[in-house]
C-alpha cells in the first residue's frame, strides 16, 4: 500500500517557480582535492568562487558529502568571518515531502478511467502514519491505493528539504566582491584498498606484480575532477595477550605473510608515519562507484615456491594433512619490488600448458615496508602431505615429561620439493622445552617454535624425528 502511494506522490510533484530555483542544477563544487585514508575517512578541500555581499549573508554549499562530519568543517575566505553554520541533510523524497506537508493543503487530481475526465479537490494533510489521512471539506479520507489514477500536487517545496546535501554558512563580509572561499571537512564513505595481480612463473622463478588502487564512494555525492591523494597507514592499537598462570603465552599459529620486516625507505612522499600515493591525474569519483587505478607495475621479480606445515603441540594426527603452498619474494630495492606495499589482497595466476593464465590462490598482506621478505600462501598442496605421530611419551619426574615425535612427509610430485616443517607449542603449556635429540638440525624460531627445512625426493618420502623434554 505505502510504496504505490509514494510513487504517486513523486509523479504528481509540482512546485512554484520560486521554489524550483532552490534545487541546484549540475554540480556546484569548485576546485577539489580529496585525501583518502585507510579505514574509510577522507579529507575534502573544495575551493569555490563566491560572490559575497557586504555585511551578513547566508551562503549555501550544495554537493557536499552526505556523510560529512559537521564538527570538522573549516571555512576560509578573505575579509570574511563565520557567524553560523548548518548542515541540511533532510533530502527531498516522496516520503519526506508528504511528511513535511502535514498541516498543509495539497491538491488531489483524479482521472476517471472510463471518461478520462479530471477532478481536482483541495485536501488538508492530517497525518502520515502508515498511510496518508486527509481532510477534504467536512469529510475525512485515507489516500488509498485502489488502482484509480491519482496525483498529489504540492504548492511548493518546504524550505528545509534539499535536493542534495547542503551546508549553509552565515558569514559577515567586510566588502562586496567575488573571491575564493575554501571549504574543508572530514567525511566517511570514501575508502580505498590495494589489490595486486601477480603472474607467477615457476620455471623461471619470477613473479610479475601489478598493483591497483580500488576506490569506493558511498557518500551520496560525486566528487568531480578531484586531485586525489591516498594515505597508507594504520594508527597503532592495543593487542590482547593470552594469559595463563599469570604469564604471557603465545597462541600457536601458522606463519604469517610478513616473514621479515624491511628496513629500506621507499621512494615516496611521507606524511609523518604514513606513505602518500597521489593519483597521477585528476579523477572523478562517482557516487556508488568502484574505480581502479594502477600504481605499481614490476616484472620478473625473483620468487620461489616452498611448502610449509605447522604442527600445534605434541599430538597424534589421525590422517595426513596437506602442506601449504607458499610463494616467497621480496619488496627490496635490489632483487625485489622496490616499493612499500599498502595493505591489500594479492591474487596469484600461473600459466597452464596452453599458455593461459589461471588463478591459483590469494592472500592478504598488511602494510609492508620496502625490503621485507614475504611468504604468501596460495592454497593447500594436493600432492604434499604431512603426518605427525607421538612415538612415545613418559613422565620422568612430577614436573618433567619426555615426548618422542615422528613427522612423515610424502611427495607425490614428479620433482623434489622443499618443506618448512614447524613444531609449535613449545612454550604454551609448560615453562621450558628442550630438544634432546633430532634426526636433522632444526632452527629455533622463538620460545614457542622450531623449524626443520626438509628436502623430499620426487615421488618419495622423508621422516623427521625429535625428542622433546618439557618442564612445568
Amino acid at each position: 500500500m505505502r510504496a504505490p502511494i509514494l510513487a504517486a506522490v513523486a509523479a504528481g510533484l509540482i512546485a512554484s517557480p520560486a521554489a524550483a530555483q532552490t534545487a541546484s542544477q549540475g554540480n556546484a563544487q569548485g576546485e577539489l582535492a580529496v585525501t583518502i585514508y585507510n579505514g574509510g575517512q577522507s579529507l575534502v578541500q573544495d575551493v569555490r568562487q563566491i560572490r559575497f555581499p557586504a555585511g551578513r549573508s547566508r551562503q549555501e554549499f550544495p554537493d557536499v558529502s552526505a556523510q560529512i562530519r559537521p564538527q570538522t568543517v573549516s571555512f576560509g575566505a578573505a575579509d570574511t568571518a563565520i557567524v553560523e553554520q548548518n548542515f541540511d541533510y533532510d533530502l527531498l523524497s516522496p516520503n519526506a515531502l508528504m511528511q513535511k506537508a502535514v498541516g498543509e493543503t495539497v491538491t488531489l487530481l483524479r482521472i476517471n478511467p472510463a471518461t478520462g475526465a479530471e477532478t481536482r479537490e483541495r485536501a488538508k494533510v492530517l497525518a502520515v502514519n502508515g498511510g496518508v489521512v486527509l481532510q477534504i471539506g467536512t469529510r475525512i479520507e485515507i489516500l488509498r491505493d485502489d488502482g484509480l489514477p491519482v496525483r498529489v500536487i504540492f504548492d511548493s517545496i518546504p524550505p528545509n528539504l534539499r535536493a542534495k546535501p547542503t551546508l549553509s554558512i552565515t558569514v559577515d563580509s567586510n566588502s562586496a566582491s567575488m573571491r575564493p572561499a575554501t571549504l574543508s571537512y572530514l567525511t566517511g564513505g570514501l575508502g580505498w584498498a590495494a589489490d595486486y595481480v601477480s603472474l607467477y612463473d615457476e620455471k623461471a622463478g619470477t613473479v610479475d606484480v601489478q598493483g591497483w588502487v580500488t576506490l569506493t564512494n558511498t557518500t551520496g555525492t560525486t566528487f568531480e575532477n578531484a586531485k586525489t591523494l591516498l594515505v597508507a597507514g594504520t594508527p597503532s592499537g592495543g593487542v590482547a595477550n593470552n594469559v595463563r598462570s599469570g604469564r604471557y603465552r603465545p597462541v600457536p599459529t601458522a606463519p604469517g605473510t610478513l616473514r621479515s620486516a624491511g628496513t629500506e625507505t621507499a621512494p615516496r612522499e611521507q606524511l609523518g608515519d604514513y606513505y602518500l600515493y597521489p593519483l597521477p591525474e585528476r579523477t572523478t569519483i562517482a557516487n556508488a562507484q568502484t574505480k581502479q587505478v594502477s600504481f605499481l607495475d614490476v616484472a620478473r621479480v625473483p620468487a620461489r615456491k616452498i611448502y610449509e606445515f605447522t604442527v600445534d603441540g605434541f599430538n597424534n594426527m589421525t590422517e595426513p594433512a596437506s602442506a601449504a603452498s607458499v610463494i616467497k619474494f621480496s619488496s627490496s630495492r635490489e632483487g625485489g619490488l622496490g616499493d612499500a606495499l599498502p595493505a591489500g589482497t594479492v591474487r596469484f595466476y600461473q600459466r597452464d600448458l596452453r599458455g593461459d593464465p589461471q588463478f591459483i590462490g590469494e592472500s592478504r598482506i598488511g602494510h609492508t615496508p620496502m625490503g621485507s621478505e614475504l611468504g604468501l600462501k596460495t592454497g593447500d598442496a594436493f600432492d604434499v602431505k604431512v603426518k605427525a605421530t607421538v612415538v612415545s611419551r613418559e613422565r620422568r619426574t612430577p614436573t618433567i615429561w619426555r615426548s618422542a615425535m615422528s613427522y612423515l612427509v610424502t611427495n607425490a610430485r614428479s620433482q623434489p620439493i622443499t618443506l618448512d616443517l614447524v613444531q609449535r607449542g613449545l612454550d604454551w603449556y609448560w615453562s621450558e622445552t628442550r630438544i634432546l635429540s633430532e634426526s636433522q638440525k632444526s632452527e629455533r624460531l622463538d620460545s614457542d617454535g622450531t623449524r626443520w627445512r626438509v628436502t623430499v625426493p620426487a615421488n618419495g618420502e622423508t621422516t623427521i624425528t625429535a625428542t622433546f623434554e618439557t618442564r612445568y
